[in-house]
């Protein structure tokens, strides 16, 4: 048998466990990560920071449901990727992040290595589900089984595996390269299902919410609405889910004041599937905390999750298509009113969440989708993206993600829209970013044009942090810090090889998606605000 070392094998268990991908820079520290991938069918992506490498793998498994892989050096390159780990944490967003450490004779001596931390591991630990530090080449199959069953059958997140430079380099060729079986997401409790469907048949008006857990449930969450005719809200992680056209559906705004008030009093029974009930969703207009009064049906994949922000009235840990599939099953069909008041209600709850106030938003992503059609939208922290948090509606899931919930990190749409570009090749994906956040990692740029990855990006240009400066005008504090002067994109793209035109309104920006889609590389386009707004009465 030829030898084989740690790093090698470590490729080889990959490529069995289906990675194709991988996103690192590499190091010193990591060379014999790579001596492997040489002969394996694993696609090499290099950005230009490693922060850039945790949110191309972010954006990579949002569209394709599977870690996202980065191979990242010790010390620097570890301090760089917390913050794309901290963002993938809080959606929820499977990612392995493979690194080198010191040897293993010189971990926590405080010798001055090269790269030395006294403990990565502890420095990664509060953003990952899983850390591990592998000391014996023997324990790599069974690190790697825990790993992915963290992917596999618990509320994903990162997980970070350290493994020590001279154990990178020990002989594994007596490893035995099958995979091991993965357990499988848990399945509902019988008396759960049961009490779930006594609550269920005796409310009078029920509504269902669906989060990022529950992206897979399409099919059996439109089912049990019907059965019960049950309004239906989708989260900003859960767009798509149930299709914005379905007469139960009242949209992904549960921040609303007309659906709180739906949520929180009108409701005799609310439930929540694969949904935190946190902030980001349910207070994005600053109104404060929910207060349900009907009762509260959770259910998540992740014990800790059901015994935070609302007190559940019955809490059931499962994955939720096997949940909903087993309230399904036993429940007869039963219609909680009229049909049609429902659907009126629902139409009447749809209406009064339109936000009529921002119509240059509105009509800026109705022209990307009239444009392109079934597109990808990656969303940074700017403000069209925390319009569509609120009132961009998608048919279909991961369609549209962003960086503006949870974590809220800027420098976001850059690199994860090369990612999931790479995941979903066959859709035009669009990488969103204001002229502030994107000067975060429009470094990541040139990484597109390097991967030869056709991802389409839009500049938002609001000269500054336009969504900070209006919250300090709210609070009448004197603006300080966000007027930044913003770069000319479409010149810096150009100097990196990446075609590019600036856009002064909506009929150019349709013109320039049509030339970009036709391009079939990398393209920047680069909206000016203050021209748009022109066409506008506010």
């Amino acid at each position: 048998m030829q030898q084989q070392t740690c790093g090698e094998a470590l490729t080889r268990l990959l490529q069995v466990y289906g990675v194709d991908t991988i996103f690192g820079i590499p190091g010193v520290h990591t060379i014999e990560l790579y001596r492997g991938l040489k002969g394996s069918h694993i696609k090499h992506v290099t950005p230009r920071h490693e922060q850039g490498a945790g949110f191309m793998a972010d954006g990579y498994a949002r569209v394709t449901d599977k870690p996202g892989v980065c191979f990242i050096i010790t010390g620097p390159g570890m301090t760089n990727i917390v913050t794309a780990m901290g963002q993938a944490l809080q959606d929820s967003i499977p990612m392995l992040v493979i690194s080198s450490v010191s040897r293993m004779q010189q971990l926590a001596m405080g010798e001055g290595r090269l790269h030395e931390l006294s403990n990565q591991l502890a420095l990664t630990s509060g953003v990952s589900r899983y850390s591990h530090t592998l000391l014996s080449v023997d324990n790599l199959p069974k690190v790697l089984a825990q790993a992915f069953a963290v992917f596999s059958s618990q509320r994903p997140g990162p997980v970070h595996i350290e493994i020590p430079i001279d154990v990178l380099a020990q002989d594994a060729s007596h490893l035995d390269m099958q995979p091991w079986p993965v357990p499988q997401a848990p399945a509902p409790q019988p008396d759960s299902i049961k009490q779930a469907v006594a609550i269920l048949s005796q409310a009078k008006r029920p509504i269902m919410i669906l989060g990022g857990g529950a992206k897979k449930v399409d099919f059996v969450a439109l089912e049990l609405a019907e059965k019960l005719n049950m309004p239906v809200v989708n989260t900003c992680n859960g767009k798509g889910v149930v299709p914005p056209d379905h007469p139960l559906a009242i949209g992904s705004t549960p921040s609303h004041p007309a659906i709180r008030e739906e949520i929180e009093k009108q409701a005799d029974v609310v439930l929540a599937v694969g949904t935190e009930l946190a902030e980001t969703d349910y207070d994005f207009f600053f109104l404060g905390d929910l207060r349900i009064k009907g009762k509260l049906i959770r259910i998540d994949i992740d014990s800790a999750q059901l015994m935070r922000n609302h007190r559940p009235d019955l809490p059931i840990l499962s994955d939720a298509q096997q949940a909903l599939s087993a309230i399904n099953c036993s429940l007869s069909a039963v219609r909680t009113q009229n049909i049609d008041i429902v659907h009126s209600r629902c139409d009447t709850l749809r209406k009064d969440t339109q936000d009529m106030k921002k119509p240059i938003y509105r009509d800026f992503f109705k022209t990307i989708t009239d444009t392109l059609g079934d597109c990808v939208i990656v969303g940074d922290s700017t403000q069209p993206a925390y319009y569509a948090q609120a009132y961009y509606e998608t048919n279909n899931t991961a369609r549209y993600f962003h960086s503006t919930s949870g974590y809220g990190t800027l420098g976001y749409a850059f690199p994860a829209a090369i990612g999931a570009k790479i995941g979903e090749p066959n859709l035009p994906v669009i990488g969103l970013t204001g002229d502030g956040g994107g000067q975060f990692s429009l470094n990541e740029i040139i990484s597109a044009v390097d991967a030869n990855v056709p991802v389409i990006y839009i500049v938002w240009n609001n000269r500054g942090h336009g969504e900070i400066r209006r919250f300090m005008d709210d609070a009448k504090v004197e603006k300080n810090g966000v007027d930044i002067m913003p770069p000319d994109y479409v010149a810096l793209a150009k100097a990196m090889g990446c075609d590019g035109a600036h856009a002064k309104s909506l009929i150019e920006l349709s013109t320039l998606l049509n030339q970009a889609e036709a391009y079939n590389a990398p393209f920047l386009i680069e909206l000016d605000e203050a021209a748009l707004n022109c066409g506008y009465a506010f």
